[in-house]
């Protein structure tokens, strides 16, 4: 893939005029997605694709096309040849983009990562064991990752990663549900059959009468999976340059200064330890690693190209949108097996759904509890509860309200695959809060 996907490079920038630089990003994927419902496969395909974006700049122009290739060379050759045709057309017609920015320096990078993907045969298996006398609802998706950059300036950067993203619900009845995730660059039935195990132990408690509180503040454990529910919502421009400078961040009082979070609240865009490539589609380099917040305080934003010629900074290699593509949050102190002990009485909550923020500039959010959420005293599950909407803000739900973050973290990845499968990440630990609003 990374010969052909070169060679076609090669052969457009043989076609180009003086003065005209060329730029092209790949997008492929190799994938095989499989679906289970009452713990049998019900669906089962894959999807092989080559997404390819190329783009014209001459004259502070930029005209851009996204094509589907075939992977044939001469085929796609033909298309292509066809494409910079048309581009050259219209890049003669638009106006100049005043904050058109491209990486003149050519730097080249090459990743293939090690993995070891479960056989079809080993995922099988593993699944309809554990899974043997429950309904188990979810979705398996996995394969190779392919992405690569190429311009006329010499630059080559390729980027091919084998992961998978297994995704699952042991149902009890009705909307009683465990839902658990696994997913990584390398499969383990041993800790595979951990997190089943441990979904069936909280399906046995969803069999129990479920309660309801009256609306106030309690203690609770966020699972690593319903802090990445905040994290993602605080994901839509928290952390960008552009938000901030329009005032539209949900930080905003995090980043001028008139607030904090807890300081063991470390965030970053961890390139060197996600599954996204560390090259962005204008041919700039992602730093290894942007602290985004640092002890509780700000310390730097997404800066994208666009971003840095409209305020005069240097571009981080961000994305478009300037958002988090390999998020990561410090682990703490906090052993994940003593969760339910160092809760003592209050609510373990599994998941949250439907957030959305009720106060933007405060960070106020609001949402649902979702799956396994338990009332807990004493160190144990007594019963089920039943949904409630929280409002509260990250200010207090990571600043003064925050006891502590677990020691052990989950790798989540996006699940997405509008489009094509998603190469999204987050790396993040429980959390455990001393309050906590219900409202519902």
């Amino acid at each position: 893939m990374r010969d052909y996907f070169y060679g076609l490079v090669d052969t457009l920038n043989a076609r180009l005029h003086a003065n005209e630089v060329l730029l092209a990003y790949l997008s492929a994927e190799d994938s095989t997605f499989v679906r289970f419902n009452k713990n049998a496969v019900r669906q089962a395909g894959g999807v092989k694709q080559i997404g390819f974006d190329l783009s014209l700049i001459k004259d502070q122009r930029r005209a851009q096309i996204r094509l589907t290739l075939a992977g044939e060379h001469e085929a796609d050759i033909t298309t292509l040849r066809a494409a910079l045709d048309r581009l050259r057309v219209i890049v003669g017609e638009i106006p100049a983009d005043p904050y058109l920015l491209y990486n003149t320096t050519p730097a080249s990078s090459e990743h293939e990562a090690d993995s070891g993907l479960a056989s079809d045969e080993q995922l099988l298996d593993a699944v309809m064991t554990a899974g043997a006398g429950k309904d188990l609802v979810g979705i398996y998706a996995a394969g190779v990752i392919y992405k690569g950059f190429a311009n006329s300036l010499g630059q080559r950067n390729w980027h091919r990663v084998e992961n998978f993203n297994f995704d699952w619900s042991l149902y009890h009845a009705a909307d009683k549900a465990v839902k658990t995730g696994y997913a990584g660059t390398h499969w383990n039935d041993a800790v595979f059959q951990a997190k089943m195990a441990e979904s069936a132990r909280q399906l046995a408690h969803l069999a129990k009468p479920s309660i309801t509180l009256s609306p106030g503040e309690y203690r609770v454990f966020f699972t690593p999976k319903a802090v990445s529910e905040v994290t993602e919502l605080l994901s839509w421009g928290s952390f960008s340059v552009k938000s901030q400078r329009k005032k539209q961040s949900a930080l905003i009082k995090l980043e001028d200064g008139s607030a904090t979070l807890d300081a063991s609240i470390n965030i970053s865009e961890n390139a060197s330890d996600g599954i996204a490539a560390a090259f962005s589609a204008d041919g700039f380099l992602r730093a290894p690693n942007v602290p985004l917040i640092a002890n509780g305080k700000h310390a730097q934003s997404f800066v994208s190209p666009r971003s840095a010629q409209e305020y005069g900074l240097i571009t981080n290699g961000a994305n478009a949108s300037e958002g988090p593509e390999s998020l990561d949050m410090a682990a703490g102190t906090l052993a994940m097996n003593d969760a339910l002990r160092t809760l003592d009485t209050g609510i373990y909550i599994g998941n949250l759904h439907y957030l959305n923020y009720s106060d933007p500039m405060a960070c106020r959010m609001t949402g649902m509890t979702r799956f396994a959420t338990f009332w807990v005293e004493n160190g144990e599950i007594k019963a089920p509860l039943n949904v409630m909407r929280f409002d509260d803000s990250v200010y207090r739900m990571f600043g003064e309200n925050l006891v502590g973050l677990t020691a052990e973290r989950d790798l989540i990845l996006d699940s997405g695959s509008y489009g094509e499968r998603s190469t999204g990440s987050a790396r993040l630990p429980g959390a455990l809060l001393s309050g906590f609003a219900l409202t519902l």
